[in-house]
């Protein structure tokens, strides 16, 4: 039998989301890209329980990363890091047009500078230079202020410094991957995202609203 998708190889596995028998090759490079597997593919489950060495150093590669940008940062601000950035990576601009690292930068910076003001006692607005940013930091700002609910001066200089680290990150993923326009995007979602065939997650839980 043939493979149903290439029409060249001999189809050898069974695809439950397909129905059809196809080839190993179309089942390893095109799953979950052009074949939305389900939940009981056995295919799917081994190649999760056993990835492939090139997986897997990206997988400790990407954590290293980001492990980098948390370090001596206290608890509060390694939760604030983590809560921002998954906002940025389920992030949907209002013209569909998808974030890119620069754009991350850019709010991450005048927010950063805005709440660095702030915690002076002055009260001034600072602006990125395009508008995917602005609308990125419009979008970051009420998050932040809820999360820093009461907290005051001290929650603002937090902000600041994690904001800072944001784009340090944007800016560092960027340098490493000059090909990329969204390298830190793309490196934060495959350390929190969850898979997109609703399995397990790679962590339990995305992190929530945190307490001043």
């Amino acid at each position: 039998m043939v493979c149903l998708l290439c029409g060249q190889r001999r189809a050898r596995r069974a695809c439950p989301a397909l129905g059809k028998q196809i080839c190993a090759i179309c089942c390893g490079t095109k799953r979950l890209v052009e074949i939305q597997r389900p939940g009981d593919c056995a295919y799917l489950a081994s190649a999760r329980e056993h990835p492939p060495a090139v997986v897997l150093r990206q997988q400790q590669r990407d954590a290293e990363l980001v492990t980098q940008f948390i370090r001596e940062l206290s608890d509060r601000q390694s939760q604030l890091f983590l809560l921002l950035s998954a906002f940025i990576l389920d992030y949907q601009p209002p013209e569909w047009q998808p974030i890119v690292d620069d754009d991350v930068a850019e709010a991450a910076a005048a927010l950063a500078s805005t709440f660095e003001t702030a915690s002076r006692g002055v009260i001034y607005e600072h602006r990125p230079a395009s508008l995917p940013a602005e609308r990125l930091m419009a979008a970051l700002k009420p998050l932040i202020v809820e999360a820093g609910k009461n907290g005051g001066t001290a929650f603002e200089r937090d902000a600041a410094v994690v904001l800072r680290r944001i784009e340090e990150a944007a800016r560092a993923a960027r340098k490493d991957d000059p090909g990329n326009r969204r390298a830190m995007i793309e490196r934060i979602g495959r350390v929190l995202e969850k898979p997109e065939d609703g399995g397990v997650p790679v962590r339990d839980e995305r992190p929530r609203l945190i307490l001043p």
